[in-house]
């Protein structure tokens, strides 16, 4: 910890409080509209939400991994479209400039997207290139003082309202593989950039995603992040903190699950007592409450050695394999536990439901947690 535990205290509670006075409330009209609302977004913006991770000297708070995970799980209360909009500002958005870009750029982008002033968003998925992001296709031509970008990116969170593009690209073709991926920051406005429509999703309504097209897109060459060929491998660590910060978010949804839940079998009667009074209900609880527990403690342990400088490349595979399967599991008891309510759009269980099921995919899918792990197994064990 950075803060004395009373700040922390503060400063969580204060999320908590933001999340059950006003965002708790504005889920169906986020739902309905696919849109936050101007007045919340720029209540996120004087809270300081955009900033949480970025490091106080350029206008952020600087949380350290276990303060900002016990903050994304006061996030996971509601829906999860509402964390999107700031979520990349605090990691794959901005997180490569904090760790590999130049103080120059550091100084230009980090107070900016700490403000809430300008968004940003992470371009690696590709139309051919997804779990498998070391063969992107999109290109960075060397020519002069600059780089010239052609390709194209796929389901981009924040595209259509971001500032700025946190783009993967290949500056050398004659290296198939992850070293010959650079990254970029392409402001908006830059000519050869067209974004595609906002993607139809089967849930996060609000979070909005879409493609992303460069075409012969010039980049200044002071804009690229690190040295050539370093960007996939500073992807990859942006992605370790990305994946707990996911798993995070999960355990929160599935506090919310549980409480919604619990209140629901506590209300309804069948066979003239209370749900919650049969055995079998009382079993998904548990269970519910019991896997919870575990990923929150997962998650918390592995912060806590990622704030003291350890390889956690394994652990936070493990965190987010295990705790994006167990809120799924959470949400389809909690539409069980309501029955046939469950499966009606007036309980906040049926869009959970469908939201969570993001999380097993986006930031590395579960297999691809499987294959890290394993891998690293391996590896640790010749």
């Amino acid at each position: 910890m950075i803060r004395d535990p009373e700040t922390l205290k503060l400063l969580v509670n204060l999320i908590e409080r933001f999340v059950n006075e006003k965002l708790i409330p504005a889920e169906n009209q986020m739902a309905e509209e696919g849109k936050l609302p101007e007045a919340l977004l720029e209540e996120m913006k004087s809270l300081g939400l955009f900033g949480l991770t970025i490091p106080e000297e350029y206008g952020g708070l600087g949380l350290t991994m276990e303060e900002e995970l016990l903050v994304s799980m006061a996030l996971g209360h509601t829906s999860p479209a509402f964390r999107s909009i700031l979520g990349t500002n605090n990691g794959i958005g901005s997180a490569a400039i904090v760790f590999a870009g130049t103080q120059e750029q550091k100084q230009k982008y980090l107070p900016k997207y700490a403000s809430g002033e300008w968004v940003s968003c992470f371009c690696l998925t590709e139309p051919e290139a997804g779990s498998d992001a070391a063969s992107l296709r999109t290109t960075a031509r060397r020519e002069g003082d600059q780089y010239i970008l052609n390709g194209t990116k796929r389901y981009i969170t924040n595209a259509a309202v971001s500032d700025t593009f946190n783009v993967m690209a290949r500056t050398d073709p004659d290296i198939k593989g992850a070293r010959g991926i650079s990254s970029f920051i392409v402001e908006k406005g830059t000519p050869g950039i067209t974004l595609g429509p906002i993607d139809k999703k089967m849930g996060q309504s609000g979070s909005m995603t879409c493609d992303v097209i460069f075409e012969d897109c010039p980049v200044p060459a002071r804009n690229i992040i690190g040295e050539e060929g370093t960007g996939f491998i500073t992807a990859m660590k942006v992605l370790d903190r990305g994946r707990l910060h996911i798993s995070g978010v999960s355990v929160g949804v599935a506090k919310r699950l549980i409480k919604d839940a619990l209140e629901y079998a506590m209300q309804r009667k069948q066979f003239g007592v209370p749900l919650s009074d049969q055995q079998l209900i009382q079993a998904m609880l548990a269970d519910s409450q019991t896997e919870t527990y575990a990923a929150e403690c997962m998650i918390l342990e592995t912060a806590r050695k990622r704030d003291n400088g350890e390889n956690v490349s394994t652990e936070s595979s493990a965190c987010k394999l295990f705790a994006t399967e167990m809120v799924g599991r959470v949400a389809d008891r909690a539409v069980q536990i309501h029955g046939g309510a469950g499966y009606m759009s007036e309980y906040a269980v049926e869009r959970f439901y469908r939201d969570v099921r993001l999380f097993r995919l986006y930031e590395g899918t579960s297999q691809i947690q499987q294959i890290i792990i394993a891998r690293n197994m391996i590896r640790g064990a010749q």
